[in-house]
């Protein structure tokens, strides 16, 4: 039986979406910024930072640094459903959610820096092990926090009218932390004059770091997870609970081309800080511009995005937004062959992107709230942890598979004089959003309780 709780104030909306803006702070240099500086652009004939690892290709055409980031990322995976099962099931008396993330956010924002800083100077096998430990401790910790948070979402949306609220704060707060994040090219050349562009780049994360963990800090110091959010239990195991989910069809189709999405724009955050020396030839630091544009682009069309939500429902959105994605990789694709001036080309992509990014950033997140609240009247079984493990499990299987082929395709050429390579990503990014929008066009829309 579920008991009647009181709706959240708006207070309590913001203190739960603060913990996004951290959270999304620490993840942004490991998901966006490993190949950048294990694998740094070319400047000229040297490169942009020292050899820390091997850059060559190992395996077949596979690179060191895509390996690890594909292990990290995988490992982060398979530990997603099994962390979603014990979050269902673990009771605290701060909040059985908010137990969990306290655990979870010092070591990962801790280790979100660590990653940056291989201690062994040109010993490159040293260095190497130090990455890979650091990356599987940071994604082990980003689950244990992620997770929990993920869940609050259906539990503290237990009204339709605050999953979209809730949806939409915390995509506020996720693109303001991408946008802090991005901001890396620019706060790196203004360091570089005094401190090089090595240091210069691992100040900026030690920063990104600190400001991270105090949002983090927020939701476990100030929300009232016992008294505004819906409480649900289960015994089940891990296997079962996921089985029950994977039941629902459309939730599983809706998974898979929700992986497709976030591989496609994967391949852009990688690749940004190659697109804007290379392909565009301005300075990195307008790798900043580009994606200071698009997310408040992207957050002004918040309040369009609700509006249109109500008028037209979730599914419509997100297909229109994958036409819109598909548009502006193909754009970036063929920048050899476009008669348009670069810079009216670097404006209209960084701009075109807005939208799309908005409706993947709010509906999504609403949506498996929707799945969550359907499922639990039709069982009565709360298995909030779970559907949101098992997005995240898709999700971050399409990052790192990504994170994977995006550093053996510019093995093909990541400088001016051969950009084969960059190219070949953008070109990966416009195939995969369009099978995205084939596999999303055949969910079906639900309806809110």
């Amino acid at each position: 039986m579920i008991r009647t709780i009181e709706r959240p104030p708006l207070s309590q909306k913001i203190f739960f979406a603060l913990g996004q803006l951290g959270w999304s702070l620490a993840v942004f240099s490991v998901a966006n910024l490993l190949v950048y500086f294990y694998m740094p652009p070319e400047e000229g004939t040297e490169a942009m930072f020292p050899t820390f690892i091997f850059q060559g290709a190992i395996i077949g055409s596979l690179t060191l640094v895509g390996l690890i980031n594909f292990g990290g990322r995988a490992f982060d995976a398979i530990t997603d459903p099994l962390i979603a099962s014990w979050a269902d099931r673990k009771e605290a008396k701060i909040g059985k959610r908010k137990a969990l993330m306290a655990i979870a956010c010092v070591p990962l924002a801790l280790f979100s820096f660590l990653i940056f800083y291989p201690p062994f100077g040109e010993n490159l096998n040293l260095n190497s092990i130090w990455v890979t430990i650091s990356i599987f401790v940071f994604y082990f910790f980003y689950t244990l926090y992620v997770i929990p948070y993920t869940a609050l979402i259906s539990e503290l949306g237990h009204h339709p009218e605050d999953r979209m609220n809730i949806s939409t704060l915390i995509a506020v707060t996720w693109t303001l932390g991408f946008m802090i994040g991005s901001t890396v090219y620019a706060l790196q050349a203004y360091f570089e004059p005094t401190y090089g562009p090595t240091y210069a780049f691992q100040l900026t994360i030690g920063i990104f770091t600190i400001v991270g963990f105090v949002f983090m800090l927020i939701p476990i110091l100030f929300l009232n997870e016992n008294k505004y959010a819906m409480k649900g239990t289960t015994e089940a195991t891990a296997i079962t609970s996921l089985k029950e989910i994977l039941k629902n069809k459309n939730y599983t189709l809706f998974a898979i081309a929700d992986m497709i999405y976030w591989l496609s724009l994967t391949f852009i955050q990688l690749g940004i800080g190659f697109y804007v020396p290379i392909l565009f030839g301005f300075d990195k630091s307008q790798a900043t511009e580009f994606l200071a544009i698009s997310f408040v682009t992207s957050f002004l069309f918040y309040a369009p995005v609700n509006f249109l939500v109500k008028r037209f429902g979730k599914r419509i959105l997100i297909l229109v937004a994958f036409v819109l994605f598909s548009v502006t990789f193909g754009m970036l694709a063929m920048i050899e062959f476009l008669l348009i001036d670069k810079k009216t080309l670097f404006y209209t992509i960084a701009l075109l992107s807005g939208f799309p990014l908005a409706v993947f950033m709010i509906v999504p997140n609403a949506l498996i709230a929707d799945f969550v609240h359907i499922h639990k009247a039709e069982t009565g079984d709360n298995y909030s942890a779970m559907f949101y493990g098992f997005r995240n499990f898709t999700t971050k299987f399409g990052i790192s598979i990504a994170n994977l082929l995006f550093p053996s395709l510019l093995l093909f050429g990541r400088s001016t004089e051969n950009p084969q390579g960059v190219i070949l990503t953008a070109w990966m990014a416009f195939i995969f959003c369009i099978l995205g929008f084939v596999l999303f066009y055949f969910v079906k829309e639900i309806k809110e309780d």
